[in-house]
């Protein structure tokens, strides 16, 4: 098929990478001047790239005002909807461009009801499917051919020609035969939104048994969590099961935020997501707690977080745990950390002696896709560093090493 992709950055252009590998004609605009790939035609306007095109895929940002993507405190913040300003234009203007021979399809993140009630009007012309999809950074091209599930949102959520021409396409390009989910615009929103926010939820109640670890003593988190992740009758599967480090990135943190919005606007009654956020507030700043006893037991040792972007593997800080963390040890301990990751640029090249906080965890993050690496170290530990590892795997007999949330052999 010819397909089009408006926007083509750090997830739409893996996405249509991915789809010309499978022998696809792809071509793409973004508004940042890109240089021309072998695999993609770049072409230089959103009319360019939507002539003669069968599906033309609308991959843009909805994005939040910065202080809201979670890596610092963000409860006391009043809250606020995403941003579709970037995703109205590209519509209005492929809209101006397209017939109705043509399918549109958006898999931006948006909150439940706002493509009917603000992106529908806009399309006169063409046809139109929402169809969010599930894709995270570090694993983009991967996830996009092999995702659990395919969303796609018509009106009225029956399957009709626009859907089956979409699941046509999907079938030429998916490797692992994924579940196709049809729904309307607005339950399809609710899937992707609610899906993000249920693993926001999950990592917060199992890090919840890792702090009463940490406060009633005598019990190993894994143990509890173990149990509970193999009881598959009514707690749905292990994936995210492991207590460590809190949910970051730049979609689960500001979801939860978003859904505040949306419990106030509908008058639920209740705000489980401000209690979720407030969570994994109030859970990184025990951690930001304990890392600065523990630089004071040993005679105020320099604190490290291994690990800055939010998670192993990629780059960005959005939503960093990390950063979180560290925003505590300074602004409630008094204590600045100094982060390490080669990825953010925060190199290390000597030997360092400290606390040292091991944020990454590639096995943990990546163990969905089958990956077995033991996560590397960044820099070299001096004999009688302290290390505090929250994933529970780390063993040395040169240093101390404390299995946050493991209070069976330290308290």
């Amino acid at each position: 098929m010819k397909i089009g992709f408006i926007g083509i950055g750090k997830l739409g252009m893996p996405c249509a990478e991915a789809i010309a590998n499978k022998g696809h004609d792809v071509s793409g605009y973004d508004v940042r001047l890109l240089e021309p790939t072998w695999l993609v035609n770049i072409k230089s306007s959103i009319k360019a790239v939507v002539q003669d095109r069968d599906i033309v895929f609308i991959a843009v940002p909805t994005p939040h005002d910065p202080a809201y993507d979670g890596r610092e405190p963000t409860a006391h913040l009043t809250p606020k909807d995403f941003s579709y300003d970037i995703v109205k234009e590209c519509l209005t203007e492929a809209n101006k461009h397209m017939n109705k021979k043509q399918l549109l399809v958006l898999i931006s993140t948006v909150l439940p009801g706002t493509t009917r009630r603000e992106f529908i009007p806009l399309l006169t012309n063409t046809r139109f499917v929402y169809n969010p999809y599930l894709i995270a950074m570090g694993s983009v091209a991967w996830d996009m051919v092999n995702p659990e599930m395919v969303m796609i949102g018509t009106e009225d959520g029956t399957e009709t020609g626009d859907a089956k021409q979409l699941v046509e396409f999907y079938d030429s390009i998916m490797e692992n035969n994924p579940r196709y989910v049809i729904g309307t615009w607005d339950e399809c929103e609710c899937i992707k939104v609610f899906y993000n926010t249920f693993i926001s939820t999950k990592i917060g109640l199992v890090n919840m048994i890792q702090d009463v670890a940490m406060k009633q003593g005598n019990i190993n988190v894994d143990v509890v969590t173990e149990a509970l992740s193999n009881s598959t009758m009514r707690i749905m599967g292990p994936q995210y099961m492991t207590a460590g480090m809190g949910d970051g990135g730049g979609c689960h943190p500001r979801d939860n935020i978003a859904l505040r919005y949306m419990a106030q606007e509908l008058d639920l009654g209740y705000d489980l997501f401000d209690a979720v956020m407030n969570a994994r507030e109030i859970q990184a700043r025990n951690l930001a707690k304990f890392l600065a006893i523990e630089s004071e037991k040993a005679g105020n040792m320099p604190v490290y977080i291994h690990g800055k972007s939010y998670k192993p593997g990629v780059e960005y800080c959005d939503g960093s745990y990390s950063l979180l963390v560290g925003y505590y040890l300074e602004h409630n301990f008094g204590v600045t950390p100094m982060y390490i990751d080669p990825l953010t640029g925060d190199n290390v090249t000597v030997p360092i002696k400290g606390v040292i906080l091991l944020a990454h965890n590639k096995k943990v993050t990546y163990e969905y896709r089958g990956f077995e690496e033991t996560q590397n170290l960044y820099c070299t530990i001096e004999k009688g560093s302290i290390v505090v590892d929250p994933w529970r795997t780390f063993v040395s007999d040169q240093h101390k090493v404390i299995h946050y949330g493991n209070t069976r052999k330290y308290f």
